[in-house]
Protein backbone atom coordinates (compact mmCIF):
# COMPACT_ATOMS: atom_id res chain seq x y z
CA UNK A 1 0.00 0.00 0.00
CA UNK A 2 3.01 2.01 0.79
CA UNK A 3 4.67 1.59 -2.33
CA UNK A 4 1.33 2.22 -3.89
CA UNK A 5 1.47 5.88 -1.98
CA UNK A 6 4.41 6.56 -3.21
CA UNK A 7 4.09 5.80 -7.09
CA UNK A 8 1.05 8.06 -6.83
CA UNK A 9 2.49 11.47 -5.54
CA UNK A 10 5.63 10.62 -8.32
CA UNK A 11 2.90 10.49 -10.95
CA UNK A 12 1.52 13.89 -9.69
CA UNK A 13 4.89 15.80 -8.81
CA UNK A 14 5.88 14.72 -12.44
CA UNK A 15 2.65 16.16 -14.11
CA UNK A 16 2.75 19.29 -11.63
CA UNK A 17 6.43 19.92 -13.18
CA UNK A 18 4.81 18.86 -16.76
CA UNK A 19 2.37 21.61 -16.52
CA UNK A 20 4.68 24.64 -14.69
CA UNK A 21 7.43 23.45 -18.38
CA UNK A 22 4.37 23.94 -20.42
CA UNK A 23 3.76 27.23 -18.96
CA UNK A 24 6.85 28.73 -19.37
CA UNK A 25 6.39 27.44 -22.66
CA UNK A 26 3.24 29.30 -23.63
CA UNK A 27 4.74 31.96 -21.94
CA UNK A 28 7.63 31.99 -24.07
CA UNK A 29 5.53 32.00 -27.26
CA UNK A 30 4.03 35.38 -26.38
CA UNK A 31 6.65 38.11 -26.16
CA UNK A 32 6.77 40.84 -24.38
CA UNK A 33 5.43 44.31 -25.92
CA UNK A 34 2.97 42.59 -28.35
CA UNK A 35 -0.13 44.00 -26.64
CA UNK A 36 -0.80 47.47 -24.82
CA UNK A 37 -3.87 47.72 -22.38
CA UNK A 38 -5.78 51.09 -22.89
CA UNK A 39 -5.96 53.27 -19.93
CA UNK A 40 -9.49 53.76 -20.49
CA UNK A 41 -11.40 50.75 -22.05
CA UNK A 42 -9.34 48.37 -20.85
CA UNK A 43 -8.79 46.64 -24.28
CA UNK A 44 -5.42 44.58 -25.11
CA UNK A 45 -4.61 46.18 -28.33
CA UNK A 46 -1.64 44.84 -30.37
CA UNK A 47 1.42 46.58 -30.50
CA UNK A 48 1.52 47.12 -34.15
CA UNK A 49 -1.97 48.09 -34.51
CA UNK A 50 -1.11 51.43 -31.99
CA UNK A 51 1.89 51.71 -34.38
CA UNK A 52 -0.28 52.10 -37.47
CA UNK A 53 -2.67 54.32 -35.70
CA UNK A 54 -0.35 56.77 -33.88
CA UNK A 55 -1.20 55.42 -30.56
CA UNK A 56 -4.62 55.79 -30.58
CA UNK A 57 -6.67 52.89 -29.28
CA UNK A 58 -8.81 52.09 -32.58
CA UNK A 59 -11.76 50.99 -29.97
CA UNK A 60 -12.32 54.26 -27.70
CA UNK A 61 -10.17 56.60 -29.86
CA UNK A 62 -8.28 57.01 -26.38
CA UNK A 63 -4.56 58.82 -27.22
CA UNK A 64 -2.31 56.67 -25.57
CA UNK A 65 1.23 59.17 -24.14
CA UNK A 66 3.97 58.89 -26.83
CA UNK A 67 7.56 59.19 -26.11
CA UNK A 68 9.93 62.34 -27.96
CA UNK A 69 10.95 59.94 -30.40
CA UNK A 70 7.86 58.74 -31.15
CA UNK A 71 5.96 62.20 -31.64
CA UNK A 72 9.07 63.05 -33.66
CA UNK A 73 8.63 60.34 -36.06
CA UNK A 74 4.76 61.16 -36.22
CA UNK A 75 5.18 64.83 -36.85
CA UNK A 76 8.70 64.98 -39.08
CA UNK A 77 9.57 64.37 -42.48
CA UNK A 78 11.99 61.33 -42.50
CA UNK A 79 15.45 61.94 -42.25
CA UNK A 80 15.29 65.56 -41.72
CA UNK A 81 15.70 65.56 -37.73
CA UNK A 82 18.91 67.39 -36.61
CA UNK A 83 18.90 66.93 -32.58
CA UNK A 84 20.88 69.85 -31.09
CA UNK A 85 21.79 70.26 -26.99
CA UNK A 86 22.87 66.89 -26.67
CA UNK A 87 25.86 67.82 -24.53
CA UNK A 88 23.89 69.25 -21.68
CA UNK A 89 22.76 67.31 -19.03
CA UNK A 90 21.57 67.55 -15.19
CA UNK A 91 23.91 68.29 -12.64
CA UNK A 92 22.62 67.91 -8.66
CA UNK A 93 23.99 70.87 -7.26
CA UNK A 94 21.90 70.76 -5.04
CA UNK A 95 22.66 67.70 -3.92
CA UNK A 96 18.87 66.83 -3.18
CA UNK A 97 18.93 63.20 -2.01
CA UNK A 98 18.24 60.41 -4.27
CA UNK A 99 18.65 62.59 -7.15
CA UNK A 100 20.86 60.92 -9.00
CA UNK A 101 19.24 58.07 -8.42
CA UNK A 102 16.09 59.84 -10.19
CA UNK A 103 18.09 61.04 -12.86
CA UNK A 104 19.59 57.33 -13.79
CA UNK A 105 16.63 55.11 -13.62
CA UNK A 106 14.83 58.01 -15.58
CA UNK A 107 17.51 57.99 -18.51
CA UNK A 108 17.22 54.01 -18.71
CA UNK A 109 13.69 54.12 -18.64
CA UNK A 110 13.20 56.54 -21.55
CA UNK A 111 16.78 56.25 -22.93
CA UNK A 112 16.76 59.97 -23.10
CA UNK A 113 19.58 62.45 -21.27
CA UNK A 114 16.28 64.92 -20.62
CA UNK A 115 13.07 65.17 -20.74
CA UNK A 116 13.28 67.40 -24.11
CA UNK A 117 14.48 66.95 -27.11
CA UNK A 118 15.09 69.72 -29.35
CA UNK A 119 16.56 70.17 -33.20
CA UNK A 120 15.21 71.07 -36.27
CA UNK A 121 13.54 69.38 -39.06
CA UNK A 122 11.19 69.73 -42.19
CA UNK A 123 7.37 69.34 -41.65
CA UNK A 124 5.79 68.34 -44.84
CA UNK A 125 8.56 70.45 -46.27
CA UNK A 126 8.86 73.54 -44.37
CA UNK A 127 12.00 73.93 -41.99
CA UNK A 128 10.95 74.19 -38.37
CA UNK A 129 12.53 74.53 -34.73
CA UNK A 130 11.17 71.43 -32.45
CA UNK A 131 11.16 70.90 -29.07
CA UNK A 132 9.40 67.48 -27.66
CA UNK A 133 8.83 67.12 -24.03
CA UNK A 134 8.74 63.31 -22.71
CA UNK A 135 6.55 62.61 -19.77
CA UNK A 136 8.71 59.32 -19.43
CA UNK A 137 11.51 61.34 -18.44
CA UNK A 138 10.56 62.31 -14.49
CA UNK A 139 6.98 63.27 -15.67
CA UNK A 140 8.33 65.50 -18.05
CA UNK A 141 9.30 67.66 -15.37
CA UNK A 142 11.01 71.06 -16.26
CA UNK A 143 14.52 71.55 -14.80
CA UNK A 144 17.53 73.76 -15.61
CA UNK A 145 18.52 71.95 -18.87
CA UNK A 146 15.30 71.41 -19.97
CA UNK A 147 14.98 75.73 -19.59
CA UNK A 148 18.54 75.93 -20.92
CA UNK A 149 17.30 73.82 -23.59
CA UNK A 150 14.26 74.78 -24.89
CA UNK A 151 15.65 78.64 -24.83
CA UNK A 152 18.37 78.02 -27.24
CA UNK A 153 16.14 76.54 -29.29
CA UNK A 154 13.99 80.07 -29.39
CA UNK A 155 17.20 81.87 -29.74
CA UNK A 156 18.06 79.61 -32.77
CA UNK A 157 14.55 79.98 -33.93
CA UNK A 158 14.58 83.78 -33.97
CA UNK A 159 18.13 83.69 -35.42
CA UNK A 160 17.38 81.58 -38.61
CA UNK A 161 14.19 83.06 -39.19
CA UNK A 162 12.85 79.06 -38.53
CA UNK A 163 8.71 78.81 -37.39
CA UNK A 164 9.04 77.04 -33.76
CA UNK A 165 6.79 74.46 -32.42
CA UNK A 166 6.98 73.07 -28.81
CA UNK A 167 5.30 69.67 -28.07
CA UNK A 168 4.43 70.14 -24.31
CA UNK A 169 3.69 67.37 -21.83
CA UNK A 170 4.88 67.65 -18.27
CA UNK A 171 3.83 67.52 -14.78
CA UNK A 172 5.19 71.00 -13.70
CA UNK A 173 8.77 72.58 -12.12
CA UNK A 174 10.95 70.23 -11.00
CA UNK A 175 11.39 70.05 -7.37
CA UNK A 176 14.84 68.42 -6.93
CA UNK A 177 16.31 71.67 -8.33
CA UNK A 178 14.14 74.51 -6.06
CA UNK A 179 13.87 77.93 -7.26
CA UNK A 180 16.29 77.30 -10.04
CA UNK A 181 13.70 74.91 -11.68
CA UNK A 182 11.01 77.81 -11.54
CA UNK A 183 13.40 80.21 -12.92
CA UNK A 184 13.10 78.41 -16.41
CA UNK A 185 9.17 79.44 -16.59
CA UNK A 186 10.64 83.32 -16.74
CA UNK A 187 13.47 82.65 -19.29
CA UNK A 188 11.90 80.99 -21.66
CA UNK A 189 8.95 82.76 -21.57
CA UNK A 190 11.47 86.03 -22.08
CA UNK A 191 12.91 84.22 -25.03
CA UNK A 192 9.88 83.47 -26.40
CA UNK A 193 8.74 87.51 -26.16
CA UNK A 194 12.16 88.20 -28.08
CA UNK A 195 10.90 86.00 -30.84
CA UNK A 196 7.81 87.35 -31.09
CA UNK A 197 9.24 90.90 -31.37
CA UNK A 198 11.04 89.40 -34.60
CA UNK A 199 8.17 88.46 -36.18
CA UNK A 200 8.53 84.69 -35.03
CA UNK A 201 5.62 81.95 -35.22
CA UNK A 202 5.10 79.63 -32.19
CA UNK A 203 2.30 76.41 -32.22
CA UNK A 204 1.97 75.26 -28.86
CA UNK A 205 0.64 71.71 -28.86
CA UNK A 206 -0.56 70.32 -25.50
CA UNK A 207 -0.63 67.38 -24.63
CA UNK A 208 -1.99 64.65 -22.24
CA UNK A 209 -1.06 65.84 -18.81
CA UNK A 210 0.73 69.91 -19.29
CA UNK A 211 0.46 71.22 -15.79
CA UNK A 212 2.73 73.28 -13.33
CA UNK A 213 4.96 75.36 -14.33
CA UNK A 214 4.82 74.97 -17.90
CA UNK A 215 1.15 75.19 -18.62
CA UNK A 216 1.85 78.64 -16.85
CA UNK A 217 5.00 79.94 -18.45
CA UNK A 218 5.63 78.62 -22.48
CA UNK A 219 2.73 76.20 -23.15
CA UNK A 220 0.35 78.98 -22.91
CA UNK A 221 2.43 81.41 -24.85
CA UNK A 222 1.62 80.08 -28.61
CA UNK A 223 0.61 82.08 -31.36
CA UNK A 224 -1.59 78.94 -32.19
CA UNK A 225 -2.35 76.49 -29.34
CA UNK A 226 -3.42 73.37 -30.50
CA UNK A 227 -4.56 70.52 -27.69
CA UNK A 228 -4.88 66.98 -28.27
CA UNK A 229 -8.25 65.23 -27.60
CA UNK A 230 -9.44 65.11 -23.71
CA UNK A 231 -5.76 66.25 -22.40
CA UNK A 232 -5.23 67.30 -18.86
CA UNK A 233 -4.08 70.34 -19.04
CA UNK A 234 -4.07 73.07 -15.87
CA UNK A 235 -1.69 74.60 -13.11
CA UNK A 236 -2.98 72.86 -10.06
CA UNK A 237 -5.11 70.24 -9.17
CA UNK A 238 -8.62 69.85 -8.90
CA UNK A 239 -8.89 68.62 -5.92
CA UNK A 240 -6.51 71.37 -4.73
CA UNK A 241 -8.94 73.98 -6.29
CA UNK A 242 -11.96 72.81 -4.97
CA UNK A 243 -10.54 72.61 -1.69
CA UNK A 244 -9.54 76.69 -1.86
CA UNK A 245 -12.52 78.28 -3.56
CA UNK A 246 -14.53 75.69 -1.70
CA UNK A 247 -16.82 75.06 -4.91
CA UNK A 248 -17.63 72.12 -6.77
CA UNK A 249 -15.76 72.05 -10.53
CA UNK A 250 -17.63 70.55 -13.93
CA UNK A 251 -16.42 66.76 -14.99
CA UNK A 252 -14.42 68.21 -17.51
CA UNK A 253 -13.08 70.40 -15.56
CA UNK A 254 -8.99 70.97 -16.93
CA UNK A 255 -9.72 68.88 -20.13
CA UNK A 256 -8.63 70.13 -23.64
CA UNK A 257 -12.88 70.15 -24.81
CA UNK A 258 -13.49 72.71 -21.12
CA UNK A 259 -10.13 74.75 -22.40
CA UNK A 260 -11.46 75.18 -26.04
CA UNK A 261 -14.66 76.33 -24.90
CA UNK A 262 -13.50 78.93 -22.70
CA UNK A 263 -11.16 80.06 -25.13
CA UNK A 264 -7.69 79.16 -24.07
CA UNK A 265 -6.86 76.90 -26.85
CA UNK A 266 -7.30 77.60 -30.42
CA UNK A 267 -8.38 74.40 -31.31
CA UNK A 268 -8.56 70.39 -30.61
CA UNK A 269 -7.05 67.57 -33.33
CA UNK A 270 -7.17 64.19 -33.67
CA UNK A 271 -3.03 62.78 -33.84
CA UNK A 272 -3.80 61.42 -37.03
CA UNK A 273 -4.51 65.32 -38.54
CA UNK A 274 -1.63 66.54 -36.76
CA UNK A 275 0.92 67.26 -39.01
CA UNK A 276 -1.48 67.96 -42.19
CA UNK A 277 -3.17 70.78 -39.54
CA UNK A 278 0.77 71.78 -38.15
CA UNK A 279 1.64 72.29 -41.70
CA UNK A 280 -1.21 74.04 -43.38
CA UNK A 281 -0.31 77.19 -40.36
CA UNK A 282 3.20 76.98 -41.29
CA UNK A 283 2.22 77.33 -44.98
CA UNK A 284 -0.77 80.38 -44.10
CA UNK A 285 1.85 82.31 -41.82
CA UNK A 286 4.71 82.29 -45.04
CA UNK A 287 6.37 78.87 -43.83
Amino acid sequence: MDQLFKERNKELKDFSSWLKRDKKKQKKEIPDNVFRQCDRCKTSVPVFSLEENDYVCPNCHYHFKMSAPQRIQQLVDEKTFKEYYTRLKTVNYENFPEYDEKLDKAKKASGLNEAVVCGTGKINGIKTMICVMDSHFMMGSMGKVVGEKITRSVEHARKRHYPLVIVCTSGGARMQEGIDSLMQMAKVSAALKRFSNDGGLYISILTNPTTGGVSASFAMLGDIIIAEPEALIGFAGKRVIQNTIKQELPDDFQSAEFLLDKGFVDMIVERKELKKVVSDILKMHGG
